[in-house]
């Protein structure tokens, strides 16, 4: 077993100095990383608390710039207090800011979550709407952020692009784009459309928990054999072990109310230790 493990990362320390990738190949290697990925993330899931789309996407506007469980530990109140778009469109602002603060941007954030609640009780009739176009409408409202709302609420395909998924998909010379918008179209040429969702999910697992930006955890990573970017993290299995991150590394995951099936502990409430 560990000459199978040395001569994967072998393979793959080997690769750069291969010749060039055709892109058939590069297809092939994108979806075998996907499938992977799928064995190690069988619970990949949207790491944002939510019980209805009004709260996905209220939540995924907040979790711009912070983390999801800062966003997790901070929307139940805020929830609790404006259950619909009516209540937080007709919300004092001031109260708003008070309550979204420890997601950061606060004032920001509290007239974009209430312009876009403003926006689905004046033009839909207090419901989100399920099409692309009229996501991307609302303040505060991106392709980004509509595609999060249409894969995990309604089920409508959508790639997510975002930061993790940008570094990932670079590492792994999927793509050599920058622009989110060119980002998705070319991995969306690489996977069929049943896939869009889930790859998300599970490349921004992948990256939030092994594949780090500052330090990838190479020598814990279970696609080596397929990374042309092998070798750029920490390569020591002891010491990559070490970075991994929530249950990969046994800590508790982002969200507060996990779905079933997810491995790890949920995380705790704001205030709370641990």
């Amino acid at each position: 077993m560990g000459e199978h493990g040395v001569s994967k990362r072998a393979k793959a320390a080997n690769r750069k100095a291969a010749k060039p990738e055709s892109r058939l190949a590069m297809v092939r290697r994108a979806r075998k990383i996907n499938r992977e990925l799928a064995e190690v993330f069988p619970y990949a899931h949207p790491e944002l608390d939510f019980r209805n789309p009004f709260e996905l996407l209220v939540a995924t506007v907040l979790s711009a710039q912070t983390t999801d469980l800062r966003v997790n530990q901070t929307t139940p109140a805020l929830f609790a207090k404006y259950p619909t778009p009516e209540d937080l469109a007709a919300a004092v602002p001031e109260e708003v800011e008070e309550l979204i603060r420890p997601t950061g941007f606060f004032r920001a954030k509290t007239k974009s979550i209430m312009g876009l609640a403003a926006a689905l009780r004046d033009d839909f009739g207090g419901e989100v709407p399920g099409r692309l176009d009229d996501l991307v409408k609302l303040p505060g409202v991106g392709r980004k952020t509509a595609f999060v709302v249409l894969g995990n609420a309604f089920g409508v395909p959508g790639i997510t692009v975002d930061t993790h998924f940008m570094r990932l998909v670079r590492r792994w010379k999927w793509t050599e784009q920058e622009d989110p918008v060119k980002i998705e179209a070319e991995i969306a040429e690489i996977f069929p459309k049943s896939e869009w969702t889930m790859l998300s999910h599970r490349v921004i697992f992948h990256g939030r928990r092994i594949c780090h930006a500052r330090k990838p955890a190479c020598g814990a990573c279970p696609i080596t054999h397929l990374c042309p970017s092998y070798g750029e993290g920490e390569t020591d299995p002891e010491k990559a072990k070490k970075l991994l991150k929530y249950e990969m590394g046994g800590f508790p995951g982002q969200r507060l109310d996990p779905p079933p099936g997810y491995p790890g502990r949920p995380a705790p409430p704001l205030g709370a230790s641990g």
